[in-house]
């Protein structure tokens, strides 16, 4: 595992007329669970299909359709608390949460009030090379999402889309444990990361399948400190929840506004009022949506419709037993087997596909050099494909091919400034790196007859240049460079640089 120094978080301190106020955050994380059908029906989960074409009755809230579990959804809940090091809970049960609004159609959501399906479980979010902070898991429950009002087509009317209605949603609570805004942002991502390597969600938070709503307050210092000794809420001051936040930057603009906003409040001698509010990302700001409403008002009772869920022990130990390398294990062998740091070894697991890609690179050939591999994957090919806009799945150079050309740069038979254009070739062209090689004469002299012959010339050529080398050896250079020209760039640098050495007496 990876070596890291934990530490208590370190909040972040606004200073107001009245003295120094410190931010409390929590996070309910919506993530779509990664499956083709919806929690209750079989309905499609497909993105983009035409308005109200994946619904099935029982989503429609028609009379008399019962709803029915999916387990492929209850494995996914299961496969994600595994991954957040949660509690499965062998029995769970649904609740129906009602409320009426045009995009939900039964008038209630079914949901996991009581009896969850994950309990407790912690994310270690890293906050800088080697420190890390650990965010409470306090549960993860399956719920269904509502449908989609649309209000920007017609001035005068309102549509509605009940595509989204039904899909499975893994609501992700944390304790408010989280300080600052940028540590929100982490955690979310870091949520995110995992999910994405267990493929239990695919993280795109530009379609509405992983999002956040915020919790928010401000206390004194000393009172978070007053809180964890009592569990007492209240030390925490009153929070305000921002819902459906969709984007980590504007996750970290909407907390540092809310705070600012609270603090203003309460300088002021007034309240805060605890109510749920939206972010303006135009404006900068948040505003109130509706005062926020508690359990009851929700009138919460047992859904008749469904019996409480039983899952086995055994099934449940098979969905750990096929869990795979997780960022931060993938992230430590990494560094121990390669000798990456921390940095390069962080960008390669950062996203999944990336990681699978280095992978295939390093395993592709025995005693493949891995610090060189990760160098070309996070140098050359992340910069020329940041250059076309394309991402690493789209990428014309497979790991085999790369993982060519770090091969014929470690037996010798290119140079580094080969290698550029060989990689330039196969990117452009396609074709296999050493086949290149040797069908357009790129490969390197090492003859060392051929060599000397060209340093020799070279000297013979400048003799007012070797005097100053020989006064200052720094000079040498020129000579390698000149060299290389005249090999068109295909003599090893290092025997060069040796010769030109030897033959000046330096």
């Amino acid at each position: 595992m990876l070596d890291l120094t934990f530490e208590a978080p370190a909040p972040r301190r606004i200073s107001g007329a009245t003295g120094d106020w410190e931010l409390v955050i929590g996070l309910e994380v919506h993530a779509q669970v990664a499956t083709k059908a919806k929690l209750f029906s079989g309905a499609s989960t497909r993105f983009g299909a035409e308005p109200n074409s994946n619904v099935a009755f029982v989503d429609a809230g028609m009379p008399g359709m019962l709803p029915v579990i999916n387990e492929g959804c209850v494995a996914q809940a299961v496969r994600t608390g595994l991954g957040l090091k949660a509690v499965i809970n062998l029995v769970s049960a649904f609740d129906r949460k009602n409320y009426f609004y045009p995009d939900l159609p039964q008038g209630y959501q079914i949901s996991q009030l009581y009896h969850p399906i994950v309990g407790e479980g912690e994310v270690i979010v890293e906050m800088g090379p080697g420190i890390a902070r650990r965010v409470r898991i306090e549960r993860i429950h399956l719920e269904q999402d509502a449908g989609k009002s649309i209000h920007d087509m017609d001035p005068h009317m309102s549509f509605v889309d009940l595509n989204r209605t039904g899909v499975a949603l893994m609501e992700i609570v944390s304790r408010p444990d989280i300080r600052g805004p940028e540590e929100a942002a982490a955690y979310v991502g870091k949520l995110r990361q995992i999910m994405r390597y267990l493929g239990t969600c695919d993280g795109n938070m530009q379609n509405g399948n992983l999002r956040a709503d915020v919790n928010v307050s401000v206390c004194r210092p000393g009172d978070y400190e007053r809180y964890q000794e009592s569990q007492d809420f209240s030390h925490l001051g009153t929070r305000c929840e921002i819902k459906n936040m969709n984007s980590m930057r504007f996750i970290q603009q909407a907390i540092e506004y809310e705070a600012r906003r609270q603090i203003a409040l309460l300088e002021d001698g007034r309240t805060v009022t605890q109510e749920t509010r939206l972010y303006d990302p135009d404006k900068g700001e948040t505003r109130s949506m509706r005062s926020k409403e508690e359990a009851h008002d929700y009138r919460y009772f047992p859904d008749p419709d469904l019996l409480p869920l039983e899952i086995e022990q055994g099934w449940v130990d098979d969905i750990a037993a096929s869990l795979p390398e997780l960022p931060d294990e993938k992230k430590a062998r990494f560094m121990a087997e390669f000798g990456l740091t921390d940095y390069d070894a962080g960008v390669l697991t950062a996203e999944v596909e990336t990681a699978a890609y280095f992978d295939a690179v390093v395993e592709g050939g025995a005693g493949r050099d891995g610090k060189m591999a990760a160098n070309w994957v996070i140098n050359e090919l992340f910069g020329r494909l940041k250059k076309d806009d394309r991402d690493i799945t789209e990428s014309p150079v497979s790991p085999a091919q790369l993982g060519g050309i770090v091969d014929l740069i470690a037996k010798g038979d290119i140079s580094g400034k080969i290698a550029k254009d060989l990689f330039e070739i196969v990117y452009s062209e396609g074709g296999d790196p050493a086949e290149i090689v040797e069908s357009r004469g790129m490969k390197q002299v090492t003859d060392t007859g051929a060599l000397e012959a060209a340093v020799d010339e070279v000297i013979a050529a400048n003799p007012a240049q070797v005097e100053k080398a020989r006064a200052n050896p720094k000079l040498a250079g020129w000579f390698v460079g000149q060299v290389m020209k005249a090999t068109g760039g295909k003599a090893n640098p290092a025997a060069v640089n040796q010769l030109v050495t030897e033959k000046l007496g330096l």
